[in-house]
């Protein structure tokens, strides 16, 4: 046990409460430098328990270090800095140190070694999320929050339950594989799924993602879902039944991105996709496949930031976001135009960026596991996502029919975050190896081959003819998409909105009727012993121990009896 090591999340969530008091330079320097410094810390925290201590009868392990939490945490470290880059001309006050409870939460999952200390930080992540989707301060966004909050409280619920069911029959909180063997097990995991966005609450993500401020969901796009990630492939490695859920994921995630008009949940919906292929890896569940998964969501959090900075500068200069209403920003913005589409190129696997590294890696498991059929939907879940992400979003937002607006590029420090993040897809695609590094298990794999990477040219190259040649159906309306969040967005609202008519009308017969008995009452009382009434008037002696003599009769027949 090494007592000296700070807490790397500890650290990042206490600096965030220091926030709020600095102004102006020291601001600036403790948005970029706190995650930076948490970065450091996190590289001090050697593998196996670190922290421990006793709580209920159990022991606890607040910090535990491994290669799999290494990986994480230093992303998740990476992410807020740069996202606070991103936001150092948010007006909120709020935001950027709820991000960072957020992020240091999210870091805090990653180191943690029990259930105990998970579902705490879980449950934090939940508070630090919620307050970013809030400080947006329009009505549209603290509408979201509220339907955001209820969905994860749920969630937890169902992990509390789940991890108090397996304290119960193991006798440990330990943080280890398990298996959806019993009640608690299923519970565990479908808490988990929860924050994953999987089906069937999946509408969660884009209904409340894109009411977040321009920099808001660039910090929401990074922590939930890809902490879901690492807690799978920590506890549930090989399960059969996530290759599916995660091939549901993607295909929905492709869909509902293709019918989209907001350029925001159409990266939203992109999430779903590919969070989908990382599940789908867990669920294959071998050493290839769980390094596929974890490479991927690194690099995914890094391309999908800088595409949703692209989206969020698009945001703040021209305070649109339908895609109806964009188009031919490439002339005024192209750095923009620039960033943007080499995160596009990213999350389409393109030969020399980031996801082509990383994704890859989860298709050649199935390949070396003979599942053909996940190959198959692997492949065409990849060529969905050129059509939505790869191309709709770049074209429709600044190559499409000029919309006539020439807003000017965003502020510097805006910039330097995007290109920081553009670098970066690029770098890692040129030069995997550090990347591989990081990876849980030994890497034998090598991404640039001839047939790999012809395969997935052809690939890309008719995905996007067919995205041309589809053009004329895919003119954006202005409309939005509902799914799933139907049920918490019109029918729960519906069914209070009935229910409060119905009970309303109810309490209303009920005080009534209540009103009408309690009058009857009152009458009958004051017709027997009102002042005039049989009761108050005055009763000779003769008639009293008359009465008496009566009631001393029915006494002794009573006990007699």
């Amino acid at each position: 046990m090494t007592e000296t090591v700070i807490h790397p999340a500890l650290a990042l969530i206490l600096g965030a409460l220091v926030l709020p008091f600095l102004r102006g330079m020291p601001r600036s320097v403790a948005i970029v430098g706190l995650p930076l410094v948490t970065l450091a810390l996190l590289w001090q925290v050697p593998d196996g328990p670190v922290w421990q201590a006793h709580f209920l009868d159990y022991t606890v392990t607040p910090l535990q270090g491994d290669r799999l939490s290494r990986l994480f945490a230093t992303i998740f470290a990476l992410m807020a800095a740069v996202g606070g880059l991103f936001a150092l001309g948010q007006n909120s006050r709020l935001e950027v140190p709820a991000a960072f409870v957020y992020a240091g939460a999210a870091i805090g999952v990653t180191l943690a070694g029990d259930l105990f200390t998970v579902f705490a930080f879980w449950e934090l992540m939940t508070v630090g999320s919620t307050l970013v989707l809030w400080s947006h301060g329009r009505d549209t966004a603290y509408r979201a929050a509220r339907r955001y909050l209820m969905i994860h409280l749920l969630g937890g619920v169902v992990l509390f339950a789940g991890i108090t069911g397996h304290v119960a029959q193991t006798g440990s909180v330990t943080f280890t594989h398990m298996a959806p063997d019993s009640v608690a097990h299923w519970l565990i995991l479908i808490g988990f799924l929860v924050n994953a966005g999987a089906p069937p609450l999946s509408a969660w993500l884009p209904d409340a993602y894109p009411e977040a401020s321009w920099s808001g969901t660039v910090f929401l796009s990074a922590f939930t879902t890809k902490t879901a990630v690492y807690v799978l492939i920590r506890g549930f490695p090989g399960t059969e039944l996530l290759i599916w859920v995660g091939l549901f994921m993607a295909f929905y995630g492709i869909v509902y991105a293709l019918l989209e008009n907001d350029m925001r949940r159409i990266l939203a919906y992109s999430i779903v996709n590919q969070v989908g292929f990382m599940i789908a890896g867990v669920g294959i569940g071998t050493e290839m496949a769980l390094n596929g998964a974890a490479a991927h969501a690194f690099t995914h959090i890094i391309y999908k930031a800088l595409l949703l900075m692209s989206a969020g500068s698009v945001l703040l200069m021209t305070g649109r976001r339908k895609c109806s209403e964009l188009g031919g920003l490439f002339h005024s913005m192209p750095l923009t135009m620039v960033c943007g589409t080499i995160g596009a190129l990213a999350i389409s696997s393109f030969p020399l960026t980031s996801g082509f590294v990383s994704k890859s890696m989860v298709s050649q498991a199935a390949a070396d596991g003979h599942l053909l059929a996940v190959w198959l939907l692997l492949a065409a879940a990849s060529a969905g996502v050129f059509l939505h992400a790869g191309i709709k979003f770049p074209w429709f937002v600044f190559f499409q029919k000029d919309s006539g607006l020439r807003p000017a590029e965003p502020p510097a420090s805006m910039r330097w975050a995007m290109v920081v993040y553009a670098f970066l897809c690029i770098a890692l695609g040129v030069w995997p190896e550090p990347l591989y590094a990081l990876l849980p298990h030994a890497v034998k794999y090598e991404p640039y081959t001839w047939a790999h990477v012809l395969a997935q040219l052809q690939l890309l190259l008719f995905s996007g003819l067919a995205f041309f040649v589809m053009l004329p159906y895919l003119k954006r309306t202005l409309t939005i998409t509902l799914d799933t969040d139907w049920l918490w967005r019109r029918l729960l609202p519906a069914a209070a909105t009935r229910s409060e008519a119905w009970f309303g009308a109810a309490r209303q017969a009920l005080s009534a009727g209540a009103g009408h008995v309690g009058n009857g009452l009152v009458g009958m009382v004051i017709r027997q012993a009102g002042q005039d009434a049989r009761l108050a008037r005055t009763w000779p002696t003769r008639s009293m121990a008359l009465w008496v003599l009566v009631v001393l009769l029915g006494y002794l027949l009573l006990y007699y009896a």
